[in-house]
């Protein structure tokens, strides 16, 4: 039930996105078709009327001319009956060719002026001339039909541009959406036990094919994480059962043969496997805070001093130690988790070298390096990387017999990375292994050594 209503939920946001996409499009076009319209019938307005003005200007002229030169007689102008009202205005009266030509008004200057006479619009124009003033009027009835059958027009095409252009919005966005909601469909139905599913691509290179190489890149990581989890659960479980297992073999022994137990001995069998169970969980509590990023203030840290403290811990213990290339090495982290990286280090070199180990530190171009140098085996080129895995032993036997729990160099890189920085082995000046923990230096110091 609740995977339906999701579904739905999600199909209704699919079609809203369309829905709004196509409200967008059509209010843009609306909006723009609707003022294009308006400017075009005001513009067509402005200039039949600019033209008839122009038109009755000429012949106003044409009319002044006439009349100051006596080649039109009042009489005729009076007589003329085509579309045009004619008012001579003087002294001894108005004389006009038609009764509403009274009421037109004079302009104040020359410029034609639109004013309604006998509830009909007109273009009115004037002209001083020796008889007096002679006023020129011409309906706008043609115009106003013009205008009216434009605005018809563009009334019935604005609508049917808007329906036109909302029809290929819709399609086109349809088109550019059902790619994506097979991808997310095919995303969707990739459970647990189908990670190695991918999302197929149409090979044309563009923004779909982007997005399918995006997700199928997110699906390997996935698929990626999936595996390791799988396989840090299997080692983490094969490691926390096997101390288990070797403190119940003793338990039952000491209860079957109690004469053939030491006294004392199932006791040192449950410390020692316990400290390394609890070894092993605190190691897995560590990994998984840093997988959350947790991370502690930070403070100034100088490596030299977690190197010096380190150096003292070894020759605590009689092991040979070669602290001369520790340099002051300051950083910005959690002084805990650097201590722990170092200490992990060390223990590693300690495990493996023949005879001595030697410490150094520096500042390289903004770096802060610490590093671990042992006289041991090495580690293979092909391994450098596996080492830094968790649960990971190169020589399994022998580092359960020394107490590694396969967790020490996977807390090295995971803190260094914690810190913005990383962690890599290389081969040592003594012919074994030399461990690096790289780190941003802290901020105005550049050193070199």
């Amino acid at each position: 039930m609740a995977e339906r209503a999701a579904d739905a939920s999600r199909s209704r946001r699919g079609a809203s996105i369309r829905l709004r996409i196509l409200a967008a499009a059509l209010a843009v076009v609306t909006v723009a078709l609707g003022l294009g319209a308006v400017t075009i019938v005001w513009t067509l307005d402005r200039m039949l009327q600019a033209s008839a003005a122009q038109q009755l200007a000429d012949e106003l002229a044409a009319l002044a001319e006439g009349i100051d030169q006596g080649t039109i007689q009042t009489a005729a102008l009076v007589e003329r009956d085509d579309d045009l009202l004619v008012a001579l205005r003087s002294e001894a009266g108005v004389v006009v060719n038609a009764d509403p030509a009274a009421e037109v008004p004079v302009p104040g200057g020359r410029d034609p002026i639109v004013a309604t006479v006998a509830d009909e619009r007109y273009i009115v124009v004037a002209e001083q001339v020796d008889a007096g003033t002679i006023v020129v009027a011409r309906s706008t009835a043609a115009i106003d039909d013009a205008v009216r059958s434009a605005t018809a027009l563009l009334a019935v095409a604005v609508p049917l541009a808007v329906i036109l252009v909302g029809t290929v919005v819709w399609i086109v966005v349809d088109r550019a959406l059902t790619p994506v909601e097979r991808i997310r469909s095919e995303v969707d139905a990739i459970d647990a036990s189908a990670l190695d599913r991918r999302v197929q691509a149409t090979g044309r290179g563009d923004e779909l094919d982007r997005l399918a190489g995006t997700m199928n890149r997110m699906l390997a990581r996935v698929e990626e994480g999936a595996r390791s989890r799988r396989r840090f659960v299997s080692d983490a479980s094969h490691e926390l059962r096997s101390p288990l297992a070797t403190m119940r073999q003793f338990a039952e022994l000491a209860r079957s043969h109690p004469d053939e137990v030491a006294p004392g001995e199932l006791a040192d069998v449950v410390v020692d496997e316990g400290e390394r169970m609890h070894a092993i969980v605190e190691g897995l509590l560590l990994l998984a805070r840093l997988d959350e990023h947790e991370v502690g203030q930070r403070r100034p840290v100088d490596l030299d001093d977690i190197a010096h403290a380190e150096l003292s811990r070894v020759r605590s213990l009689g092991r040979a130690v070669d602290g001369s290339a520790v340099r002051s090495a300051p950083v910005l982290g959690d002084e805990r988790l650097l201590v722990r990286a170092c200490r992990n280090l060390v223990d590693n070199a300690l495990r493996h070298a023949s005879d001595r180990i030697a410490l150094g530190s520096v500042v390289r171009a903004g770096r802060a390096l610490l590093w671990v140098d042992d006289d041991g085996a090495g580690v293979p080129v092909e391994d450098r990387e596996r080492v830094f895995e968790r649960f990971v032993r190169l020589d399994e036997g022998r580092a359960r017999d020394d107490g590694g729990s396969g967790l020490g160099l996977a807390i090295v890189r995971e803190v260094a990375r914690a810190h913005g920085g990383d962690a890599w082995v290389s081969s040592s000046p003594a012919g074994g292994a030399r461990f690096v923990l790289e780190l941003p230096a802290a901020p105005s110091v550049e050193r070199d050594a």
